[in-house]
């Protein structure tokens, strides 16, 4: 079939889902059961067109355009699946994971965004460790300090439950800020991520540079694969968010950025109960000493098991990948 055939028969069905979404107003429920209906049939369809635009015509600008418009139904989709089903169990065992999931290229920059300037700071600091021991806080530069692998920290079990507190109470202020840097177009999170990267990079590199790069990561090892997956998934969820203004695709501004306002919160109050398991794993198994093997198969399988929630959890019906939500 020919581009211009394909667009011509497909355009009016485009254009229908496109006159849905602007009366859904990002609330589904407006469009009443046999609208919601319909928007469903249509998105699927828009979906399974944009798939074959793309293998077929792979660099028409139609694509970008239909993608816009396949996102901004799909949210519309499960936000309406998710009314009908909204207990608790269904949010945490299903939808979370798809939120999360539906722009993967949100969380690849969000991550990109801590890993790099991480990676970059650590050779700087290996290369010049006094330049870079006055860019740390003072409570940090005693990762330079002689430690002894595998050995516990000596905290008692109210100190333990005081510290858990304190980390998980900062590990979710950390991520809020992350998340509500958003709103000022992106560039809020980008600041967090890319200064908490900058961080650990520099603590890291200051740490291997001492000799103390085991004994670093034995520390940060058992929580630090989930908790910084817990700060990359909020800040996608903010640059989710401060991203609607700036690409709105038909819409208006303020309606983009209200139609993104919601799943972007649910990625955040998902992220939340993660947090608190990384601060709970950080306050009373990381200070006990475990050693470097122990702590390794801790923090991995922790990460392990919640990327694996997302790979199997986060796949919409049908099994196939959400690429159409890859923008």
């Amino acid at each position: 079939m020919k581009l211009d055939r394909f667009l011509s028969e497909r355009e009016p069905s485009w254009a229908e889902l496109r006159s849905l979404v602007g009366s859904a107003g990002g609330r589904p429920e407006r469009l009443g059961p046999s609208g919601v209906r319909r928007l469903g049939e249509l998105y699927r369809a828009a979906a399974a067109d944009l798939a074959h635009l793309r293998r077929a015509w792979p660099v028409r600008p139609e694509s970008a355009d239909l993608q816009d418009l396949v996102a901004e139904a799909r949210v519309l989709v499960y936000n309406s699946e998710s009314d009908r089903d909204g207990s608790p169990l269904t949010f945490f065992g299903r939808d979370y994971w798809r939120l999360l999931t539906g722009r993967p290229m949100f969380l690849l920059v969000a991550w990109a965004l801590l890993l790099a300037p991480a990676l970059l700071t650590a050779v700087w600091a290996l290369d010049d460790p006094g330049a870079a021991g006055g860019l740390v806080p003072a409570a940090y530069r005693s990762v330079t300090e002689p430690r002894t692998p595998g050995v516990s920290l000596g905290l008692s079990p109210g100190e333990q439950t005081a510290l858990s507190s304190t980390i998980f109470v900062n590990n979710i202020r950390v991520s809020l800020v992350a998340f509500a840097g958003g709103i000022a177009a992106g560039l809020g999170t980008a600041f967090v991520l890319v200064t908490n990267g900058m961080l650990l990079g520099t603590v890291t590199g200051l740490a291997f540079g001492a000799g103390n790069g085991l004994v670093l990561v034995e520390l940060i090892s058992p929580h630090g694969v989930l908790e910084l997956s817990c700060i990359a998934v909020c800040a996608a969820a903010g640059l989710r968010l401060g991203w609607a203004p700036l690409r709105p695709g038909r819409r208006r501004r303020v309606d983009a950025l209200v139609a993104e306002a919601r799943p972007a919160v649910l990625m955040l109050l998902g992220t939340l109960p993660w947090l608190v398991l990384a601060g709970i794993v950080e306050g009373f198994i990381t200070p006990a000493g475990l050693g470097l093997g122990p702590a390794l198969v801790i923090g991995l399988s922790l990460g392990a098991f919640f990327w694996g929630l997302a790979w199997w959890r986060g796949r919409p019906a049908g099994g196939g990948p959400a690429t159409d939500m890859d923008r």
